[in-house]
């Protein structure tokens, strides 16, 4: 019935701003940019490979459409086959992140956007 999670929606204060720390920061590419009405757009990124994207909706917009909506953050964890090294790429990169944390599990360390939203980057044993 249902065989894969397609998109995520992160509610974001600037979109092109959003767009570049995706993009610029974690590599990711835009798999889709289209007009959505007045200095809007609909905007999806994702890792090169990738099926799942997010899509980076601009928070007031939604606001205005549906004030009920609720635009908390969800909690997202992403994976790496090397969680070293993508923890010093975004540390270079000039990435908020946390200290490492080794678990019986493997290591993850949470970065943040550029709204200061959280996110799990994570690598399995």
């Amino acid at each position: 019935m249902i065989k894969t999670i397609s998109k995520i929606t992160l509610y974001v204060k600037d979109q092109e701003e959003a767009e570049r720390f995706w993009v610029e920061k974690l590599d990711f590419k835009v798999k889709m940019k289209q007009p959505m009405g007045e200095n809007h757009y609909w905007l999806e990124v994702c890792p090169k490979d990738a099926e799942t994207s997010f899509v980076l909706y601009n928070k007031d917009m939604m606001k205005k459409q549906n004030p009920n909506t609720n635009l908390e953050h969800p909690s997202i964890l992403l994976s790496s086959p090397d969680v070293m090294f993508t923890f010093q790429m975004l540390s270079d990169r000039g990435v908020k992140v946390d200290p490492v944390i080794d678990m019986p599990y493997g290591k993850m360390f949470t970065f943040y956007d550029q709204d200061g939203n959280a996110y799990l980057l994570r690598e399995d044993k």
